[in-house]
């Protein structure tokens, strides 16, 4: 690698390499078709493995011009990883990876040895692509966010943006069953791309959120009362939702419980079946704030590797991948709503003070200052209106959390908050004194087409400093109020463009 693309290639000298008897086998946990990935907050879960490593000799090894090609050091440490629990339960049963990593080490297997050299390479270049784009962390990162990752089609969608990335490289070989990005595509959401304009296009949680369609598994019996629950309210009168009307079970659903492939999930897990796991679970140690200290240090890694090797660089553009240090989006809301709210002071033309006339109304020289009125402290409380689009499908986890920084920040600036909720009208309207609300008490009936002119119309009544509309930006709005408004959209609507205002995607 290092022969062909100095620079890209280079950058195996900055993770660790190891050779291994065999990676661990993670065990199939009973009565899970599909392993389930939990976001580790801190604590080690129940059933982690846990690794050690121990001195150990492999025969064959390549020689030092070999060594050089593929990006392995001759001083990489020889040692054994050692089993000692059992890990989540791995989809692809009888699979093993050849070589791993876990997004700081790269591991090799004795099976690395049989292969020619070009297929060597090009595991070596695949695997150090996995670290520098940070996938194993960001597997983890994404489990914090949304609860549940499911691990193979997580590494399936890694694998492909990275097979796509090397694609075009003539000096090394992938596997025959190596899934690619336009092949991913085309198969689960129907999209012929080709790959410069895929890589460019598609990061890999947008298409792992693209591609995951997997729903609730529900219990035996509940179908038929769901069925006679949509009977009865149909009878009832009430409007059924377009997309986003989920039945109650569904939305209700524990985060834990068993999941089904959806269509798209199901194309995609078919077409990897004989692709391995090669991303093991990430360190837990690291802070946060570590996590984005790494991730920038492997962006400018990427960026100034790709510049240096120019038209040879192992990467086949400046791929939309890129580890990306993101704000989260409970701080720009935070920010944007503490400037809306900010209490600014009001000019006072009262008459000044005695003391002013007398002492600051001269300057030593004895010319007189012109006068200028008095600032003091705004009265008014601060009021901020939500509005919360009930004809679109918004995760009911991200509207909790959505609530709770809503209910802080309103709690925090002491400002008064309006709540008011529609789909092509307004059905509701809640108001609360500063620090009263309890937004995730509320209930509203919606579920029809969608116009937001009226609810931006209902807001102007309440004569707001600022507004919030959470809604998937799926709808026209004709309207258009005097007041600012931050459109919070979820991320699988992050490309939706919005009218005016500002547009906040809760990632």
């Amino acid at each position: 690698m290092v022969e062909y693309a100095p620079s890209t290639g280079g950058l195996a000298l900055w993770i660790r390499h190891q050779d291994v008897d065999a990676l661990p086998r993670q065990q199939q946990a009973a009565g899970l078709e599909h392993t389930q990935h939990r976001a580790r907050g801190g604590a080690n879960q129940q059933g982690a493995c846990d690794w050690a490593a121990e001195g150990t000799a492999r025969g064959g090894a390549p020689g030092a011009e070999d060594a050089a090609r593929s990006g392995v050091t001759e001083d990489r440490s020889r040692s054994r990883l050692t089993e000692r629990g059992a890990v989540e339960a791995e989809a692809e049963v009888g699979l093993t990876a050849i070589v791993a990593n876990d997004g700081r080490t790269i591991f090799y297997t004795p099976a690395f040895d049989a292969l020619s050299l070009p297929l060597q390479i090009g595991q070596v270049a695949h695997q150090v692509l996995h670290v520098a784009l940070q996938h194993a962390q960001r597997e983890r990162a994404l489990a914090r966010l949304i609860g549940d990752v499911d691990p193979q089609l997580f590494n399936l969608c890694a694998d492909a943006i990275v097979n796509s990335t090397l694609g075009h490289l003539s000096w090394l070989e992938l596997p025959r069953q190596a899934v690619t990005l336009e092949g991913l595509l085309s198969s689960t959401l129907h999209r012929e791309q080709s790959p410069a304009a895929a890589l460019l296009e598609w990061d890999l949680e947008r298409l792992y959120r693209a591609i995951d369609d997997r729903r609730p598994r529900l219990q035996a019996g509940t179908g038929d009362q769901n069925r006679s629950n949509r009977r009865r309210d149909g009878n009832s009168g009430q409007r059924s939702g377009r997309a986003g009307q989920q039945p109650e079970t569904e939305l209700n659903a524990a985060p834990n419980a068993a999941r089904e492939d959806g269509p798209r999930a199901s194309r995609a897990r078919w077409l990897g079946a004989k692709t391995p796991r090669d991303l093991l679970p990430a360190d837990d140690d690291l802070r946060p704030e570590q996590e984005a200290e790494q991730a920038r240090e492997w962006r400018e890694r990427l960026i100034r590797a790709h510049a240096g090797d120019g038209a040879h660089s192992m990467l086949r553009e400046l791929i939309a991948d890129l580890p990306k240090v993101r704000t989260p989006w409970e701080h720009l809301l935070r920010t944007l709503l503490t400037r809306g709210l900010a209490r600014t002071p009001d000019q006072s033309w009262s008459r000044p003070s005695r003391s002013y006339l007398a002492n600051q109304g001269r300057t030593p020289g004895g010319q007189r200052l012109p006068w200028e009125p008095g600032r003091t402290a705004s009265r008014a409380v601060p009021r901020l209106v939500v509005m919360v689009d009930l004809s679109g499908s918004i995760d009911p986890s991200l509207l909790e959390r959505f609530a709770r920084e809503i209910e802080a920040i309103s709690r925090r600036l002491e400002a008064g908050l309006t709540i008011i909720a529609g789909d092509d009208r307004v059905t509701g309207v809640a108001q609360f004194e500063p620090g009263q609300s309890n937004l995730r008490e509320l209930a509203f009936e919606g579920g029809g087409g969608t116009d937001f002119s009226p609810l931006l119309r209902e807001a102007e009544r309440h004569a707001p400093d600022i507004a919030v509309f959470l809604t998937d930006l799926d709808g026209p709005a004709e309207y258009k109020p005097s007041y600012p408004v931050i459109w919070a959209v979820p991320a699988v609507n992050a490309n939706a463009r919005h009218p005016f205002g500002r547009k906040l995607v809760l990632e």
